[in-house]
């Protein structure tokens, strides 16, 4: 399997060098030239890092299928706590796919306790030595999985860069308290798009990279936009529709929709990919927040990020600039050349506009809806009284978002809604949302939900009090640059 450049399709790469190099040098995202096709009867009933396994094998065909297997093993065994890919039944014909069973509590897991080896074993296989130095942007939960994927991995170091007041004090904390000799951690002054567009420069900026390579370094990205962190994003839609089969709510090879929490357009474009590959994907609903610039994008053609941003109560949704988009850009319009001009004309002018062909495009595989803070409160105590679920902030848009979708369009098709963080990483916001009074702490709230519910907290969310704080910088976006030459610490 080969890749190719969003914005240069002459440019042509194995999987190895697409993960480790993370972000073509023009600045193009890197995109499988084919998908590989499923066999979907010898698939079901695959455990999962069996499944994970032959996913990764589709595409990673430059690594070895035996450790492919072993590294699948290692990563969705203990960690998980044997609910890898679990899927929940919510109400009839609605279910959710609880994607924080994992060491940080976040649907980041899947990808980043995984993608630590992939890097790894792709510098082995290009017979590579230097040192990785990544940079993540985070709006939340990718910083605290990717620190906890990458600490103290030989040969690589990490530094993470946060919003400053832009995140939940308890996504915070679990920054902060990182342990490790080889990370570091920033609250960047601004929003997630501040971080994410400081860091998307620096590795766009040719002078740095002659710089660190004169010192045999090089750079590399634990986001979404590297390859290696949205492949195994794509298992977990195959585990939950197998689930649904085996358990006899619906039968091979009928229609699932899914609904997904999106702000930088990663997970719902895994969806898209497992769709590709002959996964029965009916729908896929993009649920945003009030910053809802993919809803008008998918209803009107249009992304215009010339909006205010707002700070909610599902803050690692609050994205303005959606980086991952551009990969199903480049899959509808199948022009490297319309893709880059798009991403010209969004960094000149902060907005762009499709044809209306490459819209038909998208719009044959996804739809769109919002939901506000008061909505997404409601959402929450609905689905906790009514159903007697207990979901968080994010997950709580996409409950609300799928709910409106199936109303407006009379759907009767099974719905799977992603279920992306533990409504513990969030608990005066769902406290509240429950109608009760929330303390100021955070860790007396999380005793609060957990006594009021009856659901045991994570242990790797409590054990955060305790923690002491090891990072406190504040910096400037364009201090990013210092750091990734090693000039600030």
């Amino acid at each position: 399997m080969q890749f190719t450049s969003t914005r240069d399709s002459q440019k042509i790469v194995s999987a190895s060098q697409a993960i480790a190099q993370g972000l073509s040098d023009e600045g193009g995202l890197f995109v499988p030239c084919e998908f590989p096709k499923a066999d979907l009867e010898a698939m079901k009933d695959m455990d999962y890092p069996t499944l994970a396994k032959t996913v990764l094998s589709g595409f990673l065909t430059d690594y070895d299928p035996a450790f492919l297997e072993n590294a699948a093993k290692a990563t969705y065994g203990q960690a998980f706590g044997g609910k890898a890919g679990h899927v929940a039944q919510v109400a009839e014909g609605l279910y959710s796919l609880e994607l924080w069973h994992g060491p940080t509590c976040a649907f980041k897991d899947y990808a980043l306790q995984l993608m630590p080896k992939l890097l790894v074993e792709a510098k082995k296989n290009l017979g590579r030595t230097e040192h990785t130095r990544i940079l993540v942007a985070t709006s939340g939960d990718t910083g605290k999985a990717a620190l906890d994927g990458y600490h103290d991995v030989p040969g690589v170091s990490i530094a993470v860069f946060y919003p400053s007041h832009g995140t939940s004090e308890i996504q915070r904390l679990q920054m902060v308290t990182q342990e490790g000799s080889n990370v570091a951690v920033y609250a960047v002054k601004g929003n997630f798009d501040d971080a994410q567009t400081g860091v998307k420069r620096v590795f766009g900026d040719k002078q740095i990279a002659q710089k660190l390579e004169a010192e045999n370094i090089r750079l590399s990205s634990a986001n979404s936009i590297n390859w290696g962190r949205l492949v195994p994003q794509i298992v977990y839609y195959f585990a939950s529709y197998f689930q649904l089969v085996n358990t006899g709510k619906i039968t091979m090879g009928e229609r699932v929709d899914y609904c997904v929490p999106t702000g930088n357009f990663g997970d719902i474009l895994a969806g898209y990919y497992a769709k590709r590959m002959g996964l029965p994907v009916g729908t896929l609903v993009c649920a945003s927040n009030r910053n809802n610039v993919l809803t008008d994008f998918i209803s009107t053609g249009t992304y215009d990020a010339r909006r205010e941003f707002h700070r909610t109560t599902s803050p690692s949704m609050d994205i303005l600039v959606s980086s991952n988009l551009e990969r199903l850009l480049f899959h509808a319009a199948g022009s490297d050349k319309a893709v880059a001009g798009y991403m010209n004309e969004l960094n000149q002018n902060g907005v762009y506009t499709v044809s209306p062909e490459v819209l038909a495009v998208i719009r044959e595989s996804f739809a769109c809806g919002c939901a506000g803070d008061e909505e997404v409160a409601a959402e929450i105590k609905a689905r906790y009284e009514q159903d007697h679920y207990l979901c968080d902030t994010h997950t709580a848009v996409a409950f609300k978002v799928a709910e409106n979708y199936r109303a407006r369009t009379g759907s009767k098709a099974p719905m799977v809604v992603l279920s992306t963080a533990s409504p513990f990483k969030f608990p005066c916001d769902v406290l509240k949302a429950l109608g009760l009074k929330a303390p100021e702490s955070d860790f007396a709230a999380m005793e609060m939900l957990q006594a009021e519910t009856g659901m045991p907290a994570p242990e790797s969310l409590a054990c955060l009090k305790n923690k002491p704080e090891r990072f406190d910088t504040v910096i400037d976006p364009a201090e990013i640059a210092d750091v990734a030459l090693g000039k600030k610490s």
